[in-house]
């Protein structure tokens, strides 16, 4: 069962460009029954590898903007920790209520894309994408010599979406990808491919950091086991996302996940207050 819950991880980052970690917790709860701060930290860990083996093809195709990666990511890289912490701190319901309040938005921000900029749901971590820009008065621009935009404010901009993205990371292992894609194209002047797989680097980041956060307070008791599974799990997914991406990855896609993230979200919540254990 862990397999298969890697499996989603990787299948849904691959095919929706985001999501994949968000499915993650909720799974490891109904199916495995972990606690939530164990299902979030190993949601973290998995989604970190699975970001990775996406990195990689990346990187190979130098798609990825290392000025943008940098300040997004280490922003990110520096809050996913104390999110971590904080979420160790709050009651485990209170977490659990707030996971699933992220979902819903979550859930609602992947169906209004469907319908505002269904583009972008065509778009994926794993497939070839499109190279049009539509993004108008970016933040960050390209210099006449084609060198990524350094300016204080340029800086400014990405390093806060990063500290933001970290947050929601630690606390509630989302990988940040449903923010961090809009962020780039809102606030620089990159193509929509760019953006995804410079999004994939930073996701890799921001959840490493944060899954060295939970082990490190985690005395020894990580279930290491079951992140292999989740882990191989994710990569058999993103190899298949890989493959099939361009065929069926869309806005009609993106609905059913968003449909399946509210009724998991929601199966979740309602299993857990009635069993009243998390």
């Amino acid at each position: 069962m862990s397999v298969v819950i890697g499996l989603v991880i990787g299948l849904v980052l691959g095919l929706t460009g985001a999501g994949g970690s968000i499915f993650a917790v909720p799974l490891l709860m109904l199916l495995l029954g972990l606690p939530i701060n164990d299902a979030i930290g190993i949601a973290l860990g998995a989604v970190a590898v699975s970001a990775f083996i996406g990195t990689l093809s990346n990187w190979r195709a130098q798609y990825i903007l290392w000025v943008p990666a940098i300040a997004l990511g280490l922003g990110g890289a520096l809050v996913a920790p104390i999110g971590k912490n904080l979420g160790a701190q709050l009651p485990p319901i209170v977490l659990l209520i707030g996971f699933c309040a992220l979902a819903f938005i979550i859930a609602g921000i992947m169906w209004r894309q469907t319908v505002t900029a269904p583009g972008l749901a065509n778009v994926v971590r794993s497939g070839q994408g499109d190279e049009k820009n539509d993004v108008i008065q970016p933040i960050c621009r390209f210099s006449p010599e084609d060198q990524f935009d350094t300016s204080p404010k340029c800086i400014a901009a990405l390093t806060g979406c990063g500290l933001f993205v970290g947050l929601l990371s630690g606390l509630f292992g989302v990988g940040g990808g449903f923010l961090i894609v809009p962020a780039l194209l809102f606030i620089t002047q990159v193509s929509m491919r760019q953006a995804v797989a410079t999004s994939m680097l930073i996701i890799c980041v921001i959840g490493g950091t944060g899954f060295a956060s939970f082990v490190s307070s985690s005395s020894g008791t990580v279930d290491w086991l079951l992140l292999t599974k989740v882990c191989v799990g994710g990569l058999l997914g993103m190899l298949g996302g890989r493959l099939i991406a361009d065929k069926i990855a869309g806005p009609q896609l993106q609905k059913v996940f968003a449909l399946a993230l509210i009724a998991i979200a929601a199966i979740t919540l309602v299993n857990t207050l009635i069993n009243g254990v998390i």
